[in-house]
């Protein structure tokens, strides 16, 4: 094959240095089931034009369908056929079974909105999948909450102790992160589901195709609008690279934390063996490999937004073949968040938490020093004056050695007049706990209640 599809124009054989940087098959056989149905649509739809008759109509439609069951048997079935890619592949095949008829099905089509069909059919079904992820991922980060209701930890703000939280509503937390995704994803969803074939090259079809009928006959909402604009297109792709990327943040991040709590100097948690690895040194080691893993694929995904980015900068309409690097950003990113979606659970479920060294943590760092302040707002002291006569307070009790709640009422009043026999009620971890009942608050019963919604939300009750 010297040209491809495209040999008329050419009398020379290409260069075997172009084929190598040219020919995509080795990537793009990826899109195997999506060039066949868009080629079925294809067949209906210019029978719907008059192009071909009923009887080729089926002739196509029966050779297409041998070409999927070769697809369901063996995926990598195109690759090493030396075909340009996998429209020429599933050309080929249908010419070796039903003869000129095979050719004929490019009748008023061209590859460049062909693949971005294809394209947008492969991205549409990763889109789905990934959101089953996500809705998987959700469930176990709400068993979890549920499994640690009771457990108070300390909350951090630029990783120095802020104030006491519960476990539940740190994992609900990465449910609410997660969720923004899930919509994320939706919302570019919709914008996907747009059908590009029948735009032609870049000019549209001269033949009279029924681009309303083929889009709904593919699943999609709707055919695009602007033939240039279609071929020329991968804006769709951007926008859920931008969702992938902004999901593996967040899996990075919780990710990070729970690397940290599971060292020795947090030990908070411990992660189940089948997560972690050994060092091939060092015998006592247990590496949390799963977690740093998440972290490291969240850069791929993030690079593949801006691989394909820099290349879309500066492309004139229509179509380019700088746009044949789209795939394996996408195909490559949409694989890592797949690996880091599905780890999750697996990490939730075995995950064994310390509870008695997360109270202890939660009692330290004079972290109840909010509800000190709070409770001289009580006692009438402007807040400000509040927070500044507290901050005196923790520096005494720092020199003494001293929790707050342990300090000697003496040594409280002679910094705050106001400080009453009652303080010592308001500072205890469960005090300080209970009162953040404000909806999205920390306090026991607000968790529970919005553990409880999550639950039915995600079909868990």
């Amino acid at each position: 094959m010297a040209r491809g599809l495209a040999q008329g124009r050419f009398e020379k054989d290409a260069d075997p240095l172009f084929r190598e940087i040219n020919d995509s098959l080795a990537f793009d056989v990826r899109l195997a089931t999506q060039d066949i149905a868009g080629s079925a649509a294809w067949a209906r739809a210019i029978h719907r034009a008059g192009v071909i008759d009923a009887g080729e109509l089926a002739r196509l439609e029966s050779a297409l369908g041998d070409l999927a069951g070769i697809i369901a048997r063996d995926p990598s079935a195109p690759g090493g056929t030396g075909h340009e890619d996998i429209h020429s592949w599933v050309e080929a095949e249908l010419v070796a079974r039903v003869g000129a008829l095979g050719k004929k099905l490019h009748t008023g089509r061209s590859r460049n909105d062909q693949v971005a069909t294809d394209l947008r059919l492969w991205c549409r079904g990763a889109i789905d999948v990934r959101l089953g992820e996500v809705r998987v991922a959700q469930r176990s980060l709400v068993s979890l909450a549920r499994r640690e209701l009771a457990t108070a930890m300390p909350g951090y703000t630029h990783l120095q102790r802020g104030q006491p939280v519960l476990l539940s509503h740190w994992a609900l937390a990465y449910v609410e992160m997660l969720e923004r995704d899930a919509e994320r994803l939706a919302d570019a969803r919709r914008r996907v589901n747009r059908c590009p074939l029948g735009s032609g090259a870049l000019a549209g079809t001269a033949y009279a195709i029924d681009r309303e009928a083929l889009a709904k006959d593919l699943g999609f909402d709707a055919p695009t609008a602007n033939s240039l604009d279609a071929v020329g297109d991968r804006d769709f792709v951007l926008e859920t690279l931008a969702a992938a990327g902004t999901t593996a943040v967040h899996l990075s991040r919780f990710a990070e934390e729970l690397v940290l709590w599971c060292s020795s100097e947090f030990a908070f948690v411990a992660l189940d063996d089948s997560v972690t690895s050994g060092s091939s040194l060092m015998p006592q080691k247990k590496n949390p490999d799963a977690l740093e893993l998440v972290r490291g694929k969240c850069g791929r995904v993030l690079g593949s937004w801006v691989s394909l980015a820099t290349t879309l900068k500066g492309l004139p309409l229509a179509y380019n073949k700088d746009m044949q690097e789209d795939k394996e950003p996408l195909f490559d990113a949409m694989g890592s968040l797949s690996l880091c979606l599905r780890i999750v659970p697996r990490v939730c479920e075995g995950l064994r938490v310390d509870r008695a060294r997360c109270r202890e943590a939660a009692l330290g760092g004079y972290s109840n020093a909010t509800e000190l302040a709070d409770y001289l707002v009580s006692k009438g002291v402007p807040f400000r004056d509040a927070h500044d006569a507290t901050g005196r307070i923790v520096r005494r009790a720092i020199e003494l050695g001293r929790r707050l709640e342990e300090m000697p009422i003496d040594e409280l009043r002679a910094v705050a007049p106001a400080i009453g026999e009652d303080v010592g009620g308001w500072l205890t971890l469960d005090s300080v706990l209970s009162r953040r009942e404000v909806l999205g608050g920390t306090a026991p019963r607000a968790v529970a209640s919005s553990l409880a919604a999550w639950e039915r939300r995600l079909g868990m009750v």
